[in-house]
């Protein structure tokens, strides 16, 4: 691409919010969706790409097929997959301006030739803030606080410093090492639990899956931040939940599909755990009369511990005109999905 005179053409899709869909929110709408003016904003600090680039703003498939045409580069949450391979002939790079990519897998849709790359790091700061308050939150039983303020009930439930306390992270990429970093120098012994037990900074130690049920009876807190992939459905089932302490505290910010949430929520009724913060569930939003919102000592956030309301689209941009500037100058991306493993 180095020597190229032509334009790459990036084509950005952004999505409308509607139920049941990317946005999750109306809210959300706003949040992640890519302007004009983000663009000039971002390309600040890139200008040594400007030349080198054109962009297409659309929305959802309004425009899709005619702009895919004669496109090198998609920037999205989601894509149409059948026949990508025809109607974008030129396309050579998917970046999602998502973290997880479950939603596009299996990848036999994706041909051999074009790169997928996700937004992996981009959430790491709030994600370590969402991840240290909740367990702060846990620590001083809040959900059981605000479960006795619904019930009108007022009763002292006192605490301690948290120094001492054992925390599991299962998945330690960014949003489970962030948390870690800003935990550690609390007191708190961290584990980690991940696919290859390599030690990682803010970690006590680390251990693999396999061996999980080993430090899930040790654990004052349960933090999960895995993807969904075929190795981590249900990985926390009825039987690991069972591992745990009845005082262990819950957080779940990957995805639903890690933990056996008909289970948990019998256990929090039956009070055999103590308290959970839930960020995501595999129907977004929760349906005004869904039963989970019954749930005592359970307190559900709308999936937002990751994503900065200000600068998600700045940050996600910044990230995508540096592996750009590899892509131009024929370097490996950052981010690259690996097809197999699913992220």
């Amino acid at each position: 691409m180095k020597n190229s005179s032509k334009k790459i053409k990036i084509h950005i899709k952004n999505n409308r919010w509607k139920t049941g869909s990317f946005p999750n929110t109306l809210e959300g709408e706003n949040v992640f969706t890519i302007t004009k003016e983000h663009i000039k904003k971002s390309l600040i600090n890139f200008q040594h790409l400007k030349e080198h680039i054109e962009t297409f703003i659309d929305w959802d498939e309004d425009h899709f097929v005619s702009s895919m045409a004669n496109s090198d580069i998609l920037l999205t949450w989601d894509l149409p997959k059948n026949n990508l391979a025809k109607i974008a002939t030129n396309l050579k790079w998917i970046h999602c301006i998502g973290a997880g990519v479950e939603h596009l897998s299996p990848f036999d849709w994706l041909p051999e030739k074009i790169i997928l790359t996700n937004n992996k790091g981009v959430h790491r700061k709030k994600a370590g803030e969402y991840g240290l308050m909740t367990i702060l939150m846990l620590h001083n039983y809040f959900p059981n606080v605000v479960t006795n303020q619904i019930q009108k009930k007022y009763k002292s439930i006192y605490s301690t410093p948290i120094s001492g306390k054992t925390l599991v992270i299962v998945g330690t990429g960014n949003l489970g090492s962030s948390v870690a970093e800003l935990l550690t120098p609390l007191g708190v012994k961290v584990i980690g639990v991940n696919r290859q037990g390599r030690d990682l900074k803010g970690f006590s130690k680390i251990i693999t899956i396999d061996n999980i049920d080993d430090v899930l009876p040790d654990a004052d807190f349960l933090y999960v931040a895995l993807p969904e992939t075929p190795e981590t459905i249900e990985l926390i089932d009825e039987r690991r939940l069972n591992l745990l302490k009845k005082s262990c505290g819950i957080v779940n910010v990957g995805r639903q599909s890690a933990i056996n949430y008909k289970v948990l929520f019998e256990m929090l009724k039956s009070k055999r755990v103590a308290c959970a913060i839930l960020d995501v569930f595999s129907s977004e939003p929760i349906s005004s009369n869904s039963q989970i919102w019954d749930v005592p000592n359970l307190i559900i956030s709308p999936h937002i511990s990751a994503d900065d309301g200000n600068s998600y689209i700045e940050n996600t941009l910044n990230l995508f005109l540096s592996n750009l500037d590899c892509f131009i100058s024929n370097k490996p991306l950052v981010n690259k999905v690996d097809r197999v493993l699913g992220y």
